[in-house]
Parts: C-alpha cells; sequence; structure tokens
C-alpha cells in the first residue's frame, strides 16, 4: 500500500507543470495589448503599466528604466519589469552664417570662411557675425533652435551638430546644392525619452 501511494505521488509530481516564474511570463509579452490582459488575469501579483519620460521621473529606479532598451526584463528584490514600448529622439541647437556658393566663387567662400572664423576667435559675437555675413536673410541671429531630423535643416548639418560639443566652430558643406555653414554648437544635446513600462510583484 506504501508503495502504491508513493507511486501515485511520483506520477502527481511529474506530471504537475511548474507554474512559470513572472520573468518567463514577460518573456511572451510583447505589446501593450499583451500587457493589459496579462495584468486583468493576475490582480495578485499587482501588475501595472508604467509611463517614464527622460528628464521628468527622476527617481533611481525610473532613472534605471530609462537607460533599458524596448523588450529588456529586470528585477529589483521581488519585483520584475519589462519595458514594452520606448521612443528617443534627441534635438540640436546651433547658431550659423550661410554662404551660397551660387553667387560666390569657391575662393571667395574660402576667404570669407577663415575671415569670419579669426573673428568669432578674437572674441566677436556670432550673433553679429550671422547678421553681419549670412546670404539666407535669416532674423534669428542664425539661431536654428531646437531641431531634429530634416525638417528645418539638411541631413549634413545634424550630423555634423551632432558630432561636435558645445562651443566648437566648424564647417558643413552640401556640395550638390553649393551651401556652406559656419557653425557654432550653442546648446548641449537634448535628449527625449519616452518609455512604457509593464511592473509586477514576483520573479
Amino acid at each position: 500500500m506504501k508503495c502504491i501511494i508513493v507511486g501515485l505521488f511520483l506520477l502527481f509530481s511529474v506530471s504537475l507543470p511548474a507554474q512559470p516564474t513572472v520573468t518567463e511570463q514577460f518573456q511572451k509579452i510583447g505589446t501593450i495589448e499583451q500587457a493589459q490582459q496579462y495584468i486583468d488575469a493576475n490582480p495578485s501579483l499587482k501588475p501595472t503599466l508604467l509611463r517614464l519620460s527622460y528628464g521628468k521621473d527622476s527617481t533611481l529606479i525610473d532613472k534605471r528604466l530609462l537607460r533599458q532598451k524596448k523588450g529588456d526584463i529586470f528585477s529589483v528584490g521581488y519585483v520584475t519589469y519589462k519595458v514594452i514600448e520606448g521612443t528617443e529622439t534627441v534635438a540640436y541647437r546651433a547658431n550659423y552664417i550661410f554662404l551660397d556658393g551660387s553667387t560666390l566663387s569657391a575662393p571667395e567662400v574660402d576667404s570669407l570662411k577663415k575671415l569670419i572664423v579669426q573673428k568669432a576667435s578674437a572674441g566677436a559675437s556670432f550673433d553679429q557675425l550671422s547678421d553681419q555675413y549670412t546670404m539666407d536673410g535669416n532674423t534669428t541671429h542664425g539661431d536654428t533652435g531646437w531641431f531634429f531630423g530634416e525638417v528645418m535643416m539638411p541631413k549634413e548639418f545634424q550630423d555634423a551638430v551632432a558630432k561636435h560639443k558645445l562651443g566648437d566652430i566648424f564647417f558643413v558643406d552640401v556640395p550638390d546644392k553649393q551651401w556652406h555653414y559656419i557653425v557654432k554648437k550653442t546648446y548641449d544635446d537634448q535628449v527625449k525619452k519616452d518609455i512604457t513600462v509593464l511592473r509586477a510583484n514576483g520573479r
């Protein structure tokens, strides 16, 4: 009789599947809809969706979450998190002087570039230099305002600003359009990151 009971116990222990962990369940969740279904089906784990923004949410755990990428899963204590969605944009800002290569010869462009950089290096205000030399008629002293993408400025311009640091003065040329810029990076890059995170008790 004892052998039968032990045999039945072993049979049931083998046939009963182990309950998946929270981490294993999170691995199968990839959309907001699936996350919401998980929340509805597991109230005992107190799951919830967190929406966080870089620069706005500043607790230690929020900062750690904002460093993660979409799909990342990690646990802190007995709480597990998964980044369901994430978007990141970087905005740039600079001052520029535009020289039109269709009305100036190549030597004239080069000569003006050198003259303007010399004046800037000697302490002349870049705003005033832009007002004096720019050939696009802007009324903002050459200030681009915050921009990202190619809506306002050519890709070559954005790529160059992204590579330089605050205070740098450099040249950007768009040869196929004969556009030439002298640029000063006036602000550090502005990062905007938003994420949606699924959180639940358990590991």
